[in-house]
């Protein structure tokens, strides 16, 4: 008939089917094969790093960090001002006979720039077996009184110095010393009174606008003429816009806060004129820019001992 369904042959599709689920196993065996490389590979490539790591690490210990050709025999020390080398030894915390290839050498600056009297340090490997120490300290040129609290006591009156940038700093133990104070007691440090004690604080910079002020006032009368005429004695900060110098004549003298130079200047010139009019100063306000206010000591409040010899100013140590 017309619609008689024609025979096929079955078998050729089974075998068509078979060849196709043998062709995907196939494939997925070599997928399986090639992971399992890549993974290998992988494996083998890591552990070769790690065992080069662990190699490289024994033969820098051996060769390196714990060989005895390196080891620290010469310490060198030096330092622009008065603290002992031993002293700062101590603080940098190096050994001799330890490993120079190993020391921290920014742990020893860090160390060393800790401590508030250290401006700055550097450290220098020099191989096989020296390490050289350079040290540029503080110059302390004026000194603060503050009370702290004591634990079940009276607060304690505590002496600071500070440096011409105003950085605070406890005053140097005589043992810290290269060389023990002379046994004539120099000149005090002009005292800087009158600031909040909050901001009085070892290693710590005081920026207060006033005592920036004060402590330019006392570098620059320390290089001007009126140091062979009289000594500053304190510098009181605690007004907004000038600074009260009292100098060991008993002389009070005003300042402003700019133009520090012109104003010593000025200083001058009025306490030359008294020189030749035999009169000293009581008190004079050179915050006024005209018609500087003066007034002068009476006769009987002259001092009866001569006048003491003028005096050259006090050399301070230049930072190179």
């Amino acid at each position: 008939m017309w619609f008689k369904r024609q025979p096929r042959n079955r078998r050729v599709g089974r075998e068509h089917v078979l060849d196709v689920k043998l062709r995907s196993s196939q494939v997925r065996a070599k997928r399986s094969r090639r992971l399992a490389l890549a993974l290998g590979g992988l494996f083998g490539i890591g552990f070769g790093i790690y065992l080069a790591y662990r190699i490289g690490g024994w033969a820098l210990d051996e060769l390196v960090y714990e060989n005895p050709a390196f080891a620290l025999k010469e310490l060198q020390v030096q330092t622009d001002g008065v603290i002992s080398t031993d002293q700062l030894k101590r603080w940098a915390g190096v050994r001799l006979e330890e490993n120079l290839l190993a020391l921290d050498l920014a742990r020893v600056k860090r160390d060393l720039e800790l401590v508030p009297a250290i401006q700055f340090a550097s450290v220098e490997r020099i191989l096989p077996h020296t390490l050289r120490i350079q040290v540029i300290e503080r110059d302390p040129v004026a000194q603060v009184n503050v009370f702290r609290p004591r634990p079940g006591a009276a607060p304690e009156l505590v002496s600071y110095h500070l440096d011409a940038a105003g950085w605070v700093m406890p005053p140097l133990d005589p043992r810290q010393r290269a060389a023990p104070l002379n046994t004539q007691p120099a000149d005090p440090l002009p005292l800087v009174d009158g600031l909040d004690p909050s901001q009085v604080e070892p290693g710590r910079r005081i920026q207060s606008p006033q005592v920036q002020a004060a402590l330019q006032l006392i570098v620059a009368f320390e290089e001007s003429p009126m140091a062979g005429l009289a000594d500053l004695k304190r510098v009181d900060v605690s007004a907004r816009d000038t600074l009260l110098v009292t100098t060991d004549q008993g002389g009070e003298i005003t300042f402003g806060l700019d133009d520090l130079d012109q104003q010593l200047r000025r200083w001058h010139d009025i306490a030359d004129m008294g020189r030749r009019l035999s009169k000293d100063i009581a008190a004079l306000d050179l915050a006024v820019t005209n018609n500087v206010p003066v007034r002068w000591l009476e006769a009987s409040a002259l001092p009866l001992d001569p006048p003491k010899p003028a005096k050259p100013p006090r050399t301070r140590k230049k930072h190179v």
